[in-house]
């Protein structure tokens, strides 16, 4: 196989682990003080730490959720306030950094510096971010099209006359960003010292309340009032009989390719900014996506409209760089859909936990993984390996059996054991996998509101003993770099 160069070019394992899943700072042993960071990780020593435990596991690759800032009601990570910014929950705020935040003039003068240039560097996303988190804030967390009209149309003399008795709080979001740049960075070249690469994941669609639609609406099928004309989705499949509804707006694709997909090339910059790798969720929508009535009770009143297909491909890949994108193409795929992944020379995702339904062609058994692919036991949508297990009847445990290297081996390493052992370049294990954990640790059920998002690592998980055992099976399957 003809490789392009990137970061699987070689045999590689990875855990998925979202930073928020971390234990939180104040744990035994963190340096942070105690109980300054909520009930969440962060991007202080405990992150620190999960990298040494990737490495001496010898696995290469951590895979993140997005970093962006979460929806404040759901936490969800898929509906966020800016799709380029960082999250700020995720800032260690160490003594040090409380003072920057508090009060910018701390800074010394090198620091000054610094902060002007990166702001100057990242002023497309950052100033609309920034103008949109403060006018958010003013409007008591409302919804931008509930704004007085030239706040809600971003006319520039009203936003900026607003801003006027703004500009500390103006400024803190700044100085905000930026720290989340410098501590990123921080982990970034800890990571990079260790061998480990970092894998980031980008929704296809952004949340409507975000910065990115009140500051680019012209990009954005919406009406005169700035409310969508339909929303985002996908029909009924085997995570939800009514299909998902998820409510963002859809792409104005003819505006966007006017000026050669810009808003794009800057999204994907800004990834690569921050990660060795991206995987880019529901990646079908490029070639065609679901739209649903606004006034749809389900999700299942929607139809296909088609996408821009090569044509964004093109810009993208060319932003991205060879080798560092990766397709999200789970669920129904169309033959178009594949052809265009494979034309642009995309890994797609294989899931185990979906292999066993009985086909002899169900293309996540390992036997059609092939190299250009990444594989897992299951993802953050999925149920812990030990929940699934313990959720199938026995005509189907005895279907996985019989594919298992060892049909003796105890849940979850038999299935870890299979995922590392697959022909596919990456093999990925969620954190709960390793941890043995049952249904009550999974990370999020699609087509759900409540109880998503919230499950955190026990403190002193990560030991000595499990990146042993970890690396034993990894140096198995040939995948220590």
């Amino acid at each position: 196989m003809s490789d392009p160069l990137g970061p699987l070019d070689r045999r590689r394992a990875g855990v998925l682990l979202h930073v928020t899943s971390l234990p939180p700072s104040g744990e035994p042993g963190d340096q942070g003080e105690p109980g300054d960071q909520g009930d969440h990780g962060d991007l202080g020593e405990q992150a620190h730490r999960f990298v040494d435990f990737l490495a001496a596991a010898g696995c290469s690759v951590w895979q993140v959720l997005p970093l962006v800032p979460a929806d404040e009601e759901s936490g969800s990570p898929y509906q966020a306030l800016s799709a380029m910014a960082g999250h700020p929950g995720l800032i260690h705020r160490d003594p040090q950094t409380c003072r920057w935040l508090d009060d910018p003039s701390t800074l010394d003068a090198a620091q000054q510096a610094e902060l002007a240039s990166w702001c100057a560097e990242h002023a497309a996303w950052l100033e609309p971010y920034v103008e949109f988190t403060a006018l958010r804030g003013l409007h008591g967390g409302e919804p931008w099209t509930s704004w007085p009209a030239p706040l809600r149309d971003r006319d520039p003399q009203a936003v900026r006359e607003a801003l006027v008795p703004l500009a500390a709080e103006v400024q803190r979001l700044r100085v905000e960003q930026w720290v989340f740049a410098v501590q990123w960075a921080r982990l970034r070249a800890h990571a990079s010292s260790r061998g480990v690469l970092v894998f980031g994941d980008l929704p296809i669609f952004v949340s409507f309340d975000s910065a990115d639609v009140w500051a680019s609406r012209e990009l954005f099928e919406l009406g005169a009032d700035g409310r969508p004309t339909t929303v985002t989705g996908c029909p009924p499949d085997y995570f939800a009989a009514d299909g998902q509804r998820w409510n963002n707006p859809h792409y104005d694709w003819a505006a966007m390719a006017a000026d050669g997909f810009a808003w794009w090339r800057r999204r994907i910059s800004r990834q690569r900014e921050l990660f060795d790798l991206v995987r880019i969720d529901h990646f079908r929508g490029f070639e065609a996506a679901w739209h649903v009535p606004v006034d749809a009770p389900t999700a299942r009143d929607g139809w296909w409209a088609p996408g821009p297909g090569p044509d964004i491909l093109s810009a993208l890949v060319a932003a991205a760089g060879p080798g560092t994108l990766v397709a999200e193409d789970l669920g129904v795929i169309t033959p178009e859909v594949d052809e265009l992944r494979t034309r642009f020379d995309l890994p797609g995702m294989k899931v185990l936990q979906f292999a066993f339904d009985g086909s002899p062609d169900n293309p996540y058994l390992p036997q059609f993984h092939g190299e250009r692919s990444v594989v897992y036991t299951g993802t953050h949508d999925n149920d812990t390996t030990m929940g699934w297990w313990h959720s199938l009847d026995e005509p189907t445990r005895d279907a996985v059996r019989r594919l298992l290297l060892d049909p003796d081996e105890a849940m979850p390493w038999a299935l870890i054991r299979l995922a590392l052992a697959s022909t596919a370049r990456l093999a990925v294990v969620p954190a709960q996998d390793l941890l043995g954990l049952g249904s009550e640790s999974r990370m999020n059920t699609p087509g759900t509101d409540e109880g998503n998002w919230g499950w955190r690592a026990p403190a002193g998980a990560f030991d000595a003993p499990l990146a042993a055992r970890v690396r034993a099976l990894v140096a198995e399957a040939d995948r220590l770099v």
